[in-house]
């Protein structure tokens, strides 16, 4: 008596032992899928959108409170507001300023959302206030105050003192130009001297 063998195509006929002698068995890399290749993967998007802060910045000072500077954000609002007011009060030609105001106000936006972004690209971290925020819009918002106050108070006349208002740009022009120089002064020492 002959034992049985398990083995498929053991007892086959001679017709089954051809066929299965002549089939190969699969490609094994053909019994996977190919994997799909890993897709570039987008910049990681930065804390702050620099198109919202310049829409919010339709209104004057929004989008630097989204920007997390509130200072600059009050600076803007009051110079906008104020501009508008001597415009009003004091003589036509203070229009200028309106329109100034305002469009530095959405340039700004735009620029500072962009500079939080590259310091949290660069891996600094975001602090909840950018720290590029100079004290000077803190003394901005006190000048500011100040002169509304002594205004309210009777003590000052701001529509009497249109004839003042150039004061303004020198000593806008003045800040611009000392601060220049310091800035050519301090490079100047940094590289040894050497133009």
């Amino acid at each position: 008596m002959a034992l049985e063998d398990d083995r498929p195509g053991a007892f086959a006929g001679p017709d089954q032992k051809e066929r299965s002698m002549t089939t190969t068995p699969a490609d094994p890399q053909a019994a996977y899928p190919a994997l799909p290749l890993p897709t570039a993967s987008a910049a990681p998007a930065g804390p702050k959108s620099p198109i919202l802060a310049l829409a919010l910045s339709l209104f004057p000072g929004i989008g630097q409170i989204y920007n997390g500077q509130p200072a600059k954000a009050l600076v803007f609002f009051f110079a906008w507001a104020g501009s508008i007011y001597l415009t009003a009060e004091a003589n036509p030609f203070f229009a200028f300023l309106i329109a100034f105001t305002y469009f530095y106000n959405l340039v700004d936006a735009w620029r500072s959302a962009s500079v939080i972004n590259a310091r949290h690209a660069g891996g600094l971290g975001v602090a909840e206030e950018d720290t590029t925020e100079s004290p000077a819009w803190g003394a901005a918002l006190i000048g500011v105050g100040l002169l509304l106050l002594l205004n309210n108070l009777g003590w000052l006349r701001l529509a009497s003192m249109q004839r003042y208002w150039p004061l303004v740009l020198i000593a806008a022009g003045g800040a611009f130009l000392y601060g220049s120089v310091q800035r050519a002064k301090r490079e100047g020492g940094s590289d040894g001297g050497v133009r």
